[in-house]
């Protein structure tokens, strides 16, 4: 087969090329360090920041005794009569405080549902929550309001955090779902509007306490 000169040309200049190694332009982009600024503040107080800013009802609590005491002033103010509950721990704990309000069944026609979490994302103000808490996949979401309560214990900084906490909590064992719960559940598909509520909770309160 005949190679045109201006072909042949072409093609000598790329052999020459590919035999002379050339330098990235950016050598430090391809960096492990993180593109985000070193935490400035308590991790506590930057994910309280980040969770308000996103709609998010903070609630700090130096003690269990006083998460109970501001718990049920909240559900009593706020009246609500069936509050969803399945994870023993945080029952044993509430109960004195929410007595016949706590339920453990029908999901569909609660008016708050309780649950734990795995970790708190301070930089992103996220609620990590996985499959593998007693309150499952659906608690989190079928409820219109949403209350998690956390520890101090399980704030970090970043989502790699998170997602290595995880990995060292469960080795291969991972949860089925996890998920990254940002605030209330919000969209604005339609007109540019924003609509709470849409897909998930209209509200979402963490009770943070000290541990």
């Amino acid at each position: 087969m005949n190679v045109s000169p201006s072909k042949e040309n072409i093609l000598k200049r790329i052999r020459k090329a590919l035999s002379h190694s050339t330098p990235l332009p950016f050598p430090q982009s391809e960096g492990s360090g993180t593109v985000y600024q070193p935490l400035q503040q308590e991790a506590e107080v930057e994910f309280a920041e980040q969770f308000t800013k996103l709609q998010g009802k903070f609630i700090y609590c130096i003690n269990r005794q006083e998460l109970a005491f501001q718990l049920g002033s909240l559900v009593r103010k706020q009246d609500w009569q069936k509050v969803y509950c399945v994870e023993q721990v945080l029952i044993d704990s509430l109960s004195a405080q929410l007595d016949e309000r706590l339920v453990k069944d029908d999901l569909a026609h609660c008016d708050v549902a309780i649950t734990s979490c795995e970790y708190l994302v301070a930089r992103t103000g996220s609620i990590v929550l996985s499959a593998s808490t007693a309150s499952g996949r659906s608690t989190s979401v079928y409820a219109p309001i949403h209350i998690c309560i956390a520890y101090t214990s399980q704030v970090v900084y970043d989502l790699k955090d998170a997602l290595q906490s995880l990995k060292d909590k469960y080795g291969n064992n991972l949860p089925s779902l996890i998920t990254f719960a940002s605030g209330p559940s919000r969209t604005a598909d339609i007109e540019k509007t924003l609509v709470v509520g849409v897909h998930g909770p209209k509200e979402v309160y963490l009770f943070l306490v000290e541990a």
